[in-house]
């Protein structure tokens, strides 16, 4: 564990790089041989697409990355926060509840934020306009939702009191499994029912991009299913009868263009 806390405490930014595209790719070539869906697209196009749109999450991110740093340095300095507050427990204990509370904080609840906030929807419906959900889905989001999910980031590490080692391990998990529940595969059904009681699967998560509520409004999880069970919105459906999109904007073309997805907020 002690090794683990040394890497995530120096991680390169090489190695960061290198845990994105290489689940991108990963997942791409699973997808590509066993899809779920067999969609009528220009795949390479649809990719072009929402890789710009992770860019420009990455660009944001770097660019208040110091806030974030500081924010993570200042609670341990201090000892503040639900983790520091606790009495001394084994590391992977400490680790395992930190990621837990950064996942609440930082993903679910900022994700049920966004379906229940009418302008923080605005922002948000540009990743639910993705009528071809596949891996590269993940990263989907308007420059302005990337802001505010920064926020919530760095509220989650001041509450949850965690070093910037947890933090390191939170994001780099939190990637790949945001890549794996998008991507456009299905899990044997008695193997994703085993994982679904702990991780977000692609069964799961898909549920949520099925275009019609109520099933957009469940299953906010990223990386732990644990938040939906307990709050009750964890929902399960037929993965074959998911249609992705968002009932209010099916429009094939402006889901498929840069520009009109990032003036969409705005109309």
């Amino acid at each position: 564990m002690e090794n683990l806390v040394q890497y995530f405490s120096n991680i390169p930014s090489s190695h960061r790089s290198m845990i994105l595209i290489g689940g991108i790719t990963f997942f791409w070539i699973i997808e590509s041989a066993l899809p779920l869906f067999k969609f009528s697209y220009q795949k390479w196009k649809h990719a072009g697409i929402n890789i710009f749109f992770t860019i420009t999450t990455i660009c944001v991110n770097f660019l208040l990355a110091f806030i974030l740093v500081k924010s993570s340095d200042w609670v341990v300095a201090n000892q503040i926060g639900i983790i520091n507050w606790l009495p001394k427990m084994p590391l992977i204990l400490y680790a395992t509840l930190g990621l837990l509370l950064l996942d609440l904080i930082g993903a679910w609840f900022i994700h049920w934020l966004e379906h229940k906030v009418k302008w923080m929807w605005r922002f948000h419906i540009i990743h639910h306009s993705d009528m071809q959900v596949d891996t590269t889905t993940a990263n989907r989001h308007h420059p302005g939702e990337s802001v505010f999910r920064f926020a919530f980031t760095t509220l989650a590490v001041i509450i949850t009191g965690a070093p910037m080692w947890i933090v390191m391990m939170y994001q780099s998990i939190s990637v790949l499994l945001s890549q794996f529940n998008h991507a456009n595969i299905s899990l044997p059904a008695t193997l994703n029912k085993i994982l679904s009681w702990v991780i977000v699967t692609p069964d799961m998560h898909h549920v949520h991009h099925h275009y019609v509520q109520p099933y957009t409004d469940t299953n906010y999880g990223n990386i732990f299913s644990i938040w939906d069970h307990l709050f009750g919105t964890f929902s399960q459906m037929e993965p074959q009868k998911i249609i992705y999109g968002v009932d209010t904007q099916m429009n094939a073309e402006k889901n498929d263009n840069i520009q009109p997805l990032l003036k969409m907020p705005f109309e």
